[in-house]
């Protein structure tokens, strides 16, 4: 039950995120790299629900909690390099990704290997960053009122 909540929200992850960037793109935003930074909260959003969801069904233990949580956002992140990949070449290939490294944070020419790789590292890191700051909520508040 847990791991279906766990692919649901990083289901969700994916979606909240893909439809941001898209937006972004189809706005001509996507070279504002200040607003990428909002894409954080759609991560912290759909690890949120999954530790909610487990409290709300008697799993309580912080490590158990931590490690969903830490899952939810892995499941977000590994689905949206895949879009990003599909994204990516339906947008032209390397000739597009030439202009999406100008607004990340590479320098010089980089291909999509090494651009998914920087975004999956950096994805796990926000992962379980975002995972540990929710939790330190949650380890706080009462079982009973966290439903």
């Amino acid at each position: 039950m847990k791991n279906q909540v766990e692919i649901k929200n990083g289901i969700l992850i994916f979606i909240g995120i893909g439809l941001f960037f898209l937006l972004m793109d189809l706005f001509g935003l996507a070279n504002k790299n200040y607003l990428r930074i909002l894409n954080a909260f759609i991560v912290l959003f759909g690890i949120w629900k999954t530790i909610k969801n487990n409290y709300a069904n008697g799993t309580t233990e912080y490590l158990e909690n931590l490690v969903s949580g830490f899952k939810t956002g892995i499941i977000g992140v590994v689905l949206g390099i895949v879009g990003l990949i599909v994204f990516v070449y339906i947008k032209g290939g390397e000739s597009y990704l030439a202009t999406l490294s100008d607004t990340f944070f590479f320098t010089g020419k980089t291909n999509l290997i090494k651009y998914s790789a920087v975004l999956f590292f950096e994805g796990i890191a926000s992962s379980l960053i975002g995972s540990f700051v929710i939790m330190q909520y949650w380890k706080d508040v009462p079982a009973i009122s966290k439903t």
